[in-house]
């Protein structure tokens, strides 16, 4: 799944400098992941890599609403079922601290529509015709409708 997401964002966001060492490991930690060996890992798939594991990367890092965000994936279809991704949505406060604002299991799509100030919608994509599209309300990203192919549906 590396880099899928990062296909995803708009490319005007994704940048292709990613953040120093320090800072990475910031980001990992704030999303649950621990170092093993040279890779990162959450506790959801220890002890269940398979040929479909995928380690903790950073698939994009850039700024939006003059805030640095990133999104970080995790693959696997044990642990992950038909998906096999994992997604966390970081974003830096203006005090400098990294907080996941939104992680699910899917793909990430950051639409055009967005919520309280600005933030985009998020449809997760995976198996199926009609995905759920999250809404950020000022407080968390929080379901908001289900869309295929930018038309409502119904699970």
């Amino acid at each position: 799944m590396s880099g899928l997401t990062g296909l995803l964002l708009a490319a005007a966001f994704t940048s292709t400098v990613l953040p120093s060492p320090e800072e990475q490991a910031e980001m990992y930690g704030v999303a649950g992941f621990v170092r093993v060996g040279d890779a990162w890992r959450t506790p959801d798939c220890r002890g269940l890599e398979g040929a479909s594991y995928s380690p903790g990367t950073i698939d994009s890092y850039g700024f939006r609403l003059n805030l640095a965000e990133a999104v970080i994936s995790e693959g696997s279809a044990v642990c992950y079922g038909l998906t096999g991704s994992r997604f966390w949505f970081l974003a830096k406060s203006p005090a400098g601290k990294w907080r996941v604002m939104a992680s699910e299991i899917g793909l990430p799509d950051f639409l055009e529509t967005s919520g309280t100030d600005g933030w985009p919608d998020i449809q997760v994509g995976g198996p199926g015709f009609c995905f759920p599209v999250l809404r950020w309300d000022g407080t968390a990203y929080r379901p908001h409708r289900h869309q295929y192919e930018g038309k409502a549906c119904k699970p």
